[in-house]
Formats: C-alpha cells, sequence, structure tokens
C-alpha cells in the first residue's frame, strides 16, 4: 500500500465519504502517524455519535452470565476451544447440554450479582454430527438444539427475569422467527467474507459448513428481515488479507443499511490457543487490530456501536481501544468465565469503569439490546417481552435500570 493512496484515503474519512473496498483496505494497513490520524477521525465520529444519541461520552456494557448450552459442534473451526466430543463429556462425567436446572442456576446466580443478561453460547446443531446429542435431545421431548434453546430461554425468563442473548450459530429465517419472542436480541460473528478460507484444505474454516460466508451473509439479511436486533462481527488475523477484512466491513455496513437491525459490530483479535490447529499462528498484531477497529467505526459510521473485548487486551491497550473508536465493551461478567476464551478472564468491573474514565469516557451499563431498539419497543422488541425488557431498562435512556431482575411469567405472544 502506498504513502499517496493511505493519504488520499485519510482524506476521504476526514470528509465523511462513503469508503470502498479499495479505500478501507488502505486505511487498514496504517501504521505510525497515519494510525494517529486514523484514530483521531474514528475518536471524533465515535463522539458525535454518542453526543447525537444524548450519551455524550459513555461507553456501555452488558452485565452477564454466560450459559454454556453445548459445547458439541458439527463444525471444526482451527482455532476453537470451547468445542469438544461426546468422549471427553462423558468422561468429565458431564451431560451433552447443560439441562435446565444448570442453566438456571447459573442464572439465578448472575440474577443476585444484578446480571441482566444470559448470553446462550453454543455450538452449531450438534445433532447433525454427533448422534448422542439428537438422543439426549429426544429424551427430553425436543427435536433439535434450537428447539431446546427456546425452552431454556423460556425457563430463564420465568424463573429469573435475566433476559437471554442467543448465539446459537447459523439460524433459518423460520428458526429466528421461532426464538424472537423468547430472546430481545441475538448474534452470529460474520468473521469474514473470505471464502478461500472456508474452501482451501488447512484454513481455518476448512470442513465447518456453518463458515460457508455466503451462508453468514444470509444470516445477517435475514435477520433483518424478521426485525431481530442483532450483533455480528469480524475476527481480525486468521488469515484474511487487508482486503478481505475492507471487504468484511463493509458487507456489514451495506447490510444494516438495508434493514436497520445491526446492533452492534464486535472488532475481536485472534488470540492462538494450545491444542488447536493453529497454535502456532502468530496473535494479530496489535497496530493491525487498532486500525481495523478505528476503520470499522469509519465504515460504519457514527451511530454504530463498535464493540472490542476488553478481556482480550491489557489495560493500556483498553486505551487505545477507546482511541480508535470503541463505544461498547460487551457482555462482562461478575460470575462466568469467558468459555470462548477461557485463558483470558474478564476485568473486574470497577477496574474497567476506571480504565474507561481514565481515557475520559463514562462506565454505562446497558441490556441485552441496546438502547435505540428498546426504546423503538414493538418495532423491534416482540410483545411478549415487553414486560421483561420494562423491568430492568431504563425507559427513557433505553439503558439499564439500577434494579435486579426478578422471575415473571412470559406471556408466550406469538
Amino acid at each position: 500500500m502506498t504513502d499517496e493512496t493511505i493519504a488520499d484515503a485519510l482524506d476521504a474519512a476526514r470528509c465523511g465519504a462513503d469508503l470502498d473496498e479499495t479505500q478501507a483496505a488502505a486505511l487498514l494497513a496504517c501504521s505510525g502517524d497515519d494510525l494517529i490520524a486514523l484514530q483521531e477521525i474514528a475518536s471524533r465520529l465515535r463522539d458525535d455519535g454518542l453526543a447525537g444519541a444524548g450519551r455524550d461520552r459513555q461507553i456501555t456494557y452488558s452485565r452477564k452470565v454466560f450459559v454454556p448450552l453445548t459445547r458439541l459442534c458439527r463444525d471444526r473451526c482451527h482455532y476453537c476451544t470451547f468445542v469438544t466430543v461426546p468422549g471427553k463429556l462423558a468422561r468429565a462425567g458431564q451431560g451433552m447440554y447443560l439441562e435446565i436446572d444448570e442453566v438456571l442456576e447459573i442464572a439465578r446466580n448472575g440474577a443476585a450479582l444484578g446480571c441482566k443478561e444470559a448470553l446462550f453460547t453454543l455450538g452449531d446443531r450438534p445433532e447433525d454430527r454427533w448422534s448422542q446429542a439428537g438422543e439426549w435431545l429426544a429424551a427430553r421431548g425436543h427435536d433439535s438444539t434450537l428447539d431446546y434453546v427456546r425452552a431454556a430461554a423460556v425457563a430463564v425468563l420465568q424463573e429469573t427475569g435475566l433476559l437471554p442473548h442467543l448465539n446459537p450459530g447459523v439460524m433459518s429465517a423460520a428458526e429466528m422467527r421461532a426464538l424472537r419472542p423468547v430472546a430481545p436480541s441475538m448474534g452470529m460473528m460474520l468473521e469474514t467474507t473470505s471464502r478461500r478460507l472456508f474452501t482451501e484444505k488447512g484454513q481455518p474454516h476448512y470442513g465447518s459448513p456453518d463458515k460457508d460466508p455466503r451462508v453468514r451473509l444470509q444470516v445477517l439479511h435475514d435477520a433483518g428481515a424478521e426485525r431481530v436486533p442483532f450483533t455480528t462481527g469480524i475476527l481480525v488475523g486468521i488469515g484474511e488479507t487487508l482486503s478481505e477484512r475492507a471487504e468484511s466491513i463493509i458487507a456489514i455496513r451495506d447490510i444494516h443499511r438495508a434493514h436497520g437491525h445491526i446492533q452492534e459490530v464486535i472488532v475481536q483479535n485472534f488470540r492462538a490457543k494450545p491444542d488447536t490447529a493453529m497454535r502456532g499462528t502468530p496473535d494479530a498484531e496489535m497496530t493491525e487490530f487498532l486500525a481495523a477497529v478505528a476503520v470499522a467505526r469509519v465504515v460504519l459510521g457514527p451511530q454504530m456501536r463498535v464493540q472490542a473485548p476488553p478481556n482480550l487486551v491489557s489495560a493500556r491497550e483498553c486505551a487505545a481501544l477507546i482511541a480508535s473508536g470503541v463505544d461498547d465493551w460487551g457482555g462482562v461478567s461478575p460470575l462466568t468465565p469467558d468459555h470462548v476464551n477461557p485463558e483470558r478472564p474478564w476485568p473486574n468491573l470497577d477496574a474497567l469503569a476506571e480504565i474507561t474514565a481514565e481515557s475520559g469516557y463514562i462506565l454505562s451499563e446497558r441490556i441485552t439490546a441496546q438502547p435505540p431498539y428498546v426504546l423503538a419497543g414493538s418495532e423491534w422488541i416482540d410483545p411478549g417481552l415487553a414486560g421483561h425488557v420494562a423491568a430492568i431498562a431504563d425507559p427513557s435512556t433505553g439503558l439499564a435500570a439500577d434494579v435486579h431482575p426478578q422471575g415473571r411469567p412470559w406471556p408466550a405472544v406469538a
């Protein structure tokens, strides 16, 4: 990438131009003084967006519990340590899935600590790969993992009042329609639009049917058509080129413009883990990661919430992320570990507030759905969830109210 190309792209960003893939890729290559200039543009955009939303200098987070409903999956991603196999679960004395009572124990303990979100994370359709998973579900009256996700979400709503945020992987439009009445928000990382990383043997998504970018892009479109507040994002450093990274960010922008439903975009840095095929791959380089965050902000604009996980970086690097345009830390738990990155503990919430304050911002708690979707009511939140959302959301800001969730009946409004 030439200096002239980067300079031209920076000028376009300063002027608020609608960047194309070539310009975005040029900005992704920024380092040194160019990166500082890019960060300044991104920070100004973020600050303008927050001020325009009546949330001047607020960086949000969601106080959550992490519910790993099952660690089985039909995919074989080369960087994943979350997924396991039935034999290992059996040897550890664990079931194929968490029982409803186990889910409720996690949720109740979280509610006692003021958590308001139950983040359901699980592998994609494990029953399609493992007969043991299908047998476990059938024995409990469920014909699919997603049917069981729905039942577990209803139990959490009724018994604890925590709001489910569902990350069950690839879903069809009909499946999202069935899940919408039990969750104010859902999510699925796009990760990358690179089909090369999916089709070529040895690449991180080879052999993982749910990581086909075409399939995942369709999920994002379907979520918009179904009016689901949706979280997505990119994974930086898994072998994608700068052009592919730029294409991924712009794809998210274009889908959001079509539907208005992308509530937040996660920019996550790759971290190599032992006992995976990619254990020898270097972690995402910090300069490259900061550029990706800043480009996401510039491409997606001032109204998008741009998120980066605070447990995957140091305190000093958190400050650098704020300088790059981040305005949301995502879900942070005072109780449960990050089961996808168990080696990276969550920061203490007081420490996260201090880190945020040192950069001149206020840490503010939100719920699973971002404030604009909460305030829009039935346009985005299913009527059956209106009482659950109203019980823990501030009616004037759409952020979290200073209350503890309590279980309440779920009226099953379709």
